[in-house]
C-alpha cells in the first residue's frame, strides 16, 4: 500500500512488516529497498542469508546444508546477489557466497531484518547443525593434508615458500623480541628467529606437526622457541603479549581471513607489529586440492583494506618473489603497526 509520505510494505509473515517512513521523494532509495525486501521475501531466501551471515560458503556447501538441488540454491543466489545483498568470489570453478558487509545502509536494515525472520523458519536449527558439520569437513580435509606432509613440511613444495621472500621477512625482525609465528607448520621460520629472539611462539592447526616441531626445537636445544596447537582465527596467545606476530604463507588456509586478522591486532602490545608473506590472487585452481589453500591469494588492494578494518596503521604492501616456472606464483609481504 502506497501513500503520501510512507510505504508500507508486508513481506514474508515471519520477516515481519518493514516500515519506512520518508520525508521526501527519494524513488531511487524506494527502488532499492523494494527490490531488497523482494529478494527477502522467500523463507528459503532467509535461509541462506542466516547460513552465509555465519561463514561464507559455496553453492555445493549450501546443497549439502539445506538439501536442496544445486539449481535451485543458485537461482535463490543470483536474487541475493543481484539485490546486493550478497557478494561471491571465484574459487577456481566454484562461486563463493558471503554476506555483502560493504551494503548501502538501506541494504543493511534489510538484512537485520532477514537475520531476524530466518530464525523463525522451522530449518533454521537443522541448518546450523549442518553448517557446522559441513565446515568440520572443509576443516578436516585440510587437516588431513597437513598431516600427510607432518616431517617432510620443509622439503614438500608450496606457493610461495622461497628463500627469496623469507629473506625479506626475516630483513624487518629486528631482536630481541617476543614473536608469534601464526600458522608456522613445522617451525621453520620460527627455528631460524629463535637464535636471536627473545621467545617465538609457533601456533599450527595440526597436533602431529605440532608435536615434530616440538621434538625438533627439544633436539636443537631451542629453549625459547615454543610450539601451540590451535587455530590462526583463535590463536592460544594473551592479548598484548607479542611484539611481532608473522603469518607466512598462512593466510590464504584461513576461513576467515578477516578474523584471522583482527585477532593477531589483538595479541600484539601497543607498537606491535604484523608482518605477512602471502601469495598475490592467481588463478590456479588446483592449488585447493593440491596444497588445501582456501583463497587463491589476494588482491594487494583487498588485504590492505582489511589490515586497515583490524586497526592496524601504517600498512605498507610490496611485491617481493615471482615463480619463474608456471603458473608464475607472485608473492607479496604486508606489514603494519598496532
Amino acid at each position: 500500500m502506497l501513500m503520501r509520505n510512507s510505504i508500507y510494505i508486508l513481506t514474508y509473515p515471519d520477516l515481519m512488516i518493514y516500515v519506512i517512513q520518508k520525508r521526501s521523494t527519494d524513488f531511487s532509495l524506494m527502488s532499492r529497498i523494494l527490490k531488497c525486501l523482494k529478494a527477502l521475501s522467500d523463507p528459503t531466501r532467509l535461509r541462506l542469508v542466516a547460513l552465509v551471515h555465519h561463514k561464507e560458503l559455496s553453492v555445493n556447501e549450501l546443497q549439502q546444508i539445506m538439501e536442496l538441488s544445486q539449481s535451485r540454491i543458485s537461482t535463490h543466489l543470483r536474487q541475493l546477489y543481484e539485490a546486493g545483498i550478497l557478494v561471491s568470489r571465484k574459487d577456481g570453478k566454484r562461486s563463493i557466497y558471503q554476506i555483502n558487509r560493504s551494503a548501502l545502509p538501506d541494504a543493511k536494515d534489510c538484512i537485520k531484518i532477514a537475520l531476524k525472520g530466518a530464525t523463525e523458519t522451522e530449518e533454521h536449527k537443522g541448518d546450523l547443525s549442518n553448517l557446522k558439520r559441513v565446515v568440520k569437513n572443509r576443516n578436516d580435509k585440510a587437516q588431513i593434508l597437513f598431516n600427510q606432509v607432518a616431517g617432510r613440511f620443509d622439503r614438500q613444495y608450496g606457493p610461495g615458500r622461497s628463500w627469496q621472500a623469507f629473506g625479506h621477512f626475516l630483513l624487518r625482525v629486528i631482536p630481541p623480541l617476543d614473536i608469534a609465528d601464526l600458522g608456522s607448520g613445522e617451525g621453520l621460520l620460527g627455528e631460524l628467529l629463535a637464535r636471536n629472539a627473545r621467545k617465538v611462539i609457533c601456533v599450527d592447526n595440526s597436533k602431529r606437526i605440532v608435536n615434530f616441531g616440538q621434538r625438533k626445537a627439544k633436539k636443537n636445544k631451542l629453549n625459547n622457541l615454543e610450539f601451540r596447537h590451535g587455530d590462526i582465527e583463535t590463536p592460544p596467545l594473551q592479548k598484548n603479549s607479542v611484539d611481532v606476530a608473522l603469518l607466512s604463507q598462512a593466510l590464504h588456509h584461513a576461513g576467515n581471513p578477516e578474523n584471522a586478522l583482527s585477532a593477531t591486532h589483538k595479541i600484539l602490545r601497543p607498537g606491535g607489529k604484523i608482518i605477512i608473506i602471502d601469495l598475490l590472487e592467481h588463478n590456479f585452481a588446483q592449488a585447493k586440492s593440491l596444497y588445501g589453500d582456501r583463497w587463491m591469494g589476494f588482491p594487494k588492494n583487498t588485504l590492505h583494506n582489511w589490515l586497515e578494518k583490524a586497526g592496524f596503521k601504517n600498512v605498507e604492501i610490496a611485491d617481493v618473489a615471482r615463480e619463474e616456472e608456471p603458473p608464475h606464483f607472485e608473492t607479496i609481504l604486508a606489514t603494519g603497526l598496532k
